[in-house]
């Protein structure tokens, strides 16, 4: 990316050599180090990522929280970010969602986390407009590449790890290794204690957690129509309640609430009246329809696929879902299995195949589901989607998982607009036009 400075021997800086010229200094990285020499050539200035965290002039009490784990990033990240604001503090949010700055929109979708040098310009609106926080999510991949390099945080969180992204990772020790190398320093850290994969240093660490004795740890809890939860810190125990759904909700909340009151040591009473104002992340557990019942989510893990599945156990289920194409292989059957084990109905359906076809992923997917279930097998997902909506019979309700709250689907590299939300509410809204 090229980005505007004020500076009078250059007045731009990219971190792609190609792009670099004597008015365009180059941001090396760990990224682009192997294209240091071709910017050379192109008589333009050289500038670390410290340097650059300087030129920017970004604030250097800016605190950096940092958000990882294989779920509940989004969500942990937005509501540490909403209770912030609430609070009467000004900060920034970077993630899957794009980059949000004192409640407004600065910059749109991109990766869970960019480049260092996008992070570093969102880092300096949010500076620019006086923040004192940057919440930000941070993917196993973006640790493997460096593209956190330079960064001094404030706090690092994490939710959990299960199977996700091995075909990047390979294995399930290395994607754990990859997490835990992101808690090896001493910087201050928050640890979800009942999941026992990750490895971190000690030093300025605490925990929580529902099942381990844990720093903010949850005593007493009830799921029905939201979340109330006790949570003991100092042998004092401390009442939160939500209208969000879920025990992995319970979770996410729980890290939201320990974050902010390790950041920020507001009393818990204050953090609670600011907890009940966050009404979740579009696409996560998202309710788009009430009578019938649909709900939107972006799980797209055996693991988030179970705990969205069991938080609605309650009901008579029909699900939609696919897996994406171009990635790991590994986890497609395992959907299969807990999706049979949950829904009453399921209509396997396409993702965002990318180069794969449809129709071999969702045979890979049905390699999990033991025969006896109604399983129908619609590769075109609008079709699949209105197909269930079509068929909910009362009391049922209808899951669609995986693509949550994004707007196209990747297909032999095209993203074509698409939107699960909109299908639904097209569909239902043509079908009460009609009567």
């Amino acid at each position: 990316m090229i980005h505007e400075i004020k500076n009078q021997t250059f007045k731009y800086i990219t971190d792609n050599s190609n792009e670099a010229d004597k008015n365009i200094a180059f941001v090396k990285t760990a990224q682009n180090s192997g294209y240091e020499k071709d910017a050379l050539k192109k008589d333009c200035k050289i500038l670390s990522v410290d340097e650059c965290f300087k030129l920017l002039d970004i604030n250097p009490d800016l605190k950096i929280v940092g958000v990882t784990g294989t779920n509940g990033k989004t969500t942990t990240a937005a509501a540490i970010y909403s209770i912030l604001l609430d609070l009467g503090k000004k900060a920034g949010l970077q993630g899957t969602r794009g980059c949000f700055i004192n409640d407004k929109c600065a910059d749109d979708k991109s990766l869970t986390t960019p480049s260092i040098l996008h992070t570093l310009v969102n880092m300096q609106k949010a500076s620019d407009a006086g923040c004192s926080y940057f919440v930000m999510e941070v993917s196993s991949h973006a640790i493997i590449q460096k593209r956190i390099e330079g960064l001094k945080f404030a706090l690092k969180i994490f939710t959990n790890i299960s199977q996700d992204h091995l075909d990047f990772h390979k294995s399930m020790s290395e994607y754990i290794k990859a997490k835990s190398s992101f808690f090896d320093d001493e910087t201050p850290k928050l640890i979800n204690k009942d999941d026992e994969s990750i490895r971190y240093n000690l030093k300025n660490a605490l925990t929580y957690g529902i099942e381990k004795p844990s720093t903010y740890q949850i005593t007493a809890y009830a799921l029905r129509g939201g979340i109330e939860m006790a949570v003991q810190y100092a042998n004092k125990t401390h009442a939160f309640s939500s209208a969000l759904q879920g025990k992995f909700n319970l979770y996410n909340l729980l890290a939201a609430v320990s974050a902010v009151h390790v950041l920020e040591k507001a009393s818990f009473e204050a953090i609670n009246e600011a907890l009940a104002n966050f009404a979740g992340v579009s696409g996560r557990m998202e309710i788009v329809n009430f009578d019938p019942l649909v709900i939107v989510d972006f799980a797209h893990t055996p693991d988030g696929m179970e705990k969205v599945l069991e938080a609605m156990m309650e009901n008579e289920l029909v699900v939609v879902f696919g897996a994406g194409g171009d990635r790991d292989r590994l986890k497609r059957p395992l959907m299969g299995k807990i999706a049979q084990k949950y829904a009453k109905r399921l209509y396997i359906t396409s993702d965002n195949p990318r180069s794969e076809k449809a129709e071999d992923i969702m045979e890979d997917i049905a390699r999990g589901i033991e025969k006896g279930l109604n399983v129908y097998k619609i590769a075109n997902r609008k079709e699949a989607v209105i197909e269930a909506l079509k068929s909910l019979q009362p009391k049922e309700v209808l899951m669609i998982l995986g693509k949550g709250d994004e707007t196209y689907q990747e297909i032999s590299g095209v993203k074509y607009p698409y939107s699960d939300k909109e299908v639904v509410q097209t569909f239902l809204k043509a079908k009460i036009d009609k009567i």
